[in-house]
């Protein structure tokens, strides 16, 4: 819908069209996937259940191929939830 020529949408970038399996997502945009906070997509990466490259300046960047294989495999915290409520 919006101009190819000169970069993508800002609608076309959050749903991650066009995306190449080595593009880098925001923390912003990987929490918009996951639907959650972009604070708590930064506890992830510090508490090593995903990867994040540093840029020059210091902000998170994930790579989109990691987080679409994190969305297509069952969550871990429904595992955690179900085994309490068991016990």
């Amino acid at each position: 819908m919006g101009k190819q020529q000169g970069g993508t949408t800002v609608g076309d970038e959050e749903q991650g069209q066009g995306l190449d399996p080595g593009a880098l997502l925001t923390p912003r945009e990987v929490a918009r996937m996951f639907r959650v906070d972009p604070k708590t997509v930064s506890r992830w990466a510090i508490a090593g259940r995903i990867s994040a490259i540093r840029t020059p300046g210091g902000h998170r960047r994930f790579r989109e191929s990691e987080v679409r294989m994190l969305l297509e495999k069952p969550s871990e915290r429904t595992g955690d939830q179900s085994d309490r409520s068991a016990a």
